[in-house]
């Protein structure tokens, strides 16, 4: 019994976590939208990505209502703000685009991570909970993060090109 009780702990905890990261995400993705006029591909697939990250709050707020749970405000204000923060560092290089790349498919896996210890933990738990909406949340940043790998290539030769015909490259 202490070991289901610790389960749904865990659970818990890591719901309201994934929360706030999924919150960061997009204070991540949002800025980096407005910047993307030489790389349509991208622009396209990030505000894809935005709404499956806003579909993907939505499942875990559903989850948090199911255990009569709240997520923590001030997690999901703090990562967001870390999240703006960290968009914005990337601005001023002149290689913006290519180190937004590397950071997206970094925060893509670690979201991976996060959904897989979740699911995990939920099972354990043996509550009575939906956990096919964190399977479906593990595809969608499963798939990003394949898509972010596949287009590091094509975005730096985009990169390349407009720099050596002396358009703006980095966004």
């Amino acid at each position: 019994m202490a070991d289901r009780n610790y389960a749904r702990d865990v659970f818990v905890r890591g719901l309201k976590n994934a929360h706030a990261m999924e919150k960061q995400a997009l204070s991540i993705m949002q800025p980096q939208l407005n910047r993307l006029e030489h790389y349509p591909d991208m622009s396209r697939r990030l505000e894809e990505h935005v709404r499956e990250t806003e579909t993907q709050v939505d499942r875990l707020d559903t989850l948090l209502e199911q255990l009569s749970e709240r997520n923590s405000s001030l997690k999901d204000a703090s990562l967001s703000a870390m999240g703006s923060m960290a968009a914005m560092g990337h601005i001023p290089a002149g290689d913006e685009v290519l180190k937004n790349s590397f950071a997206n498919l970094a925060f893509e896996n670690y979201e991976i991570a996060a959904y897989i210890s979740l699911i995990t933990s939920g099972r354990a738990s043996g509550l009575d909970v939906d956990v096919n909406l964190l399977e479906k949340s593990l595809g969608e940043e499963r798939r990003m993060a394949e898509w972010v790998a596949d287009s590091i290539p094509a975005v730096t030769k985009t990169f390349i090109s407009l720099h050596g015909s002396g358009e703006t490259a980095k966004r």
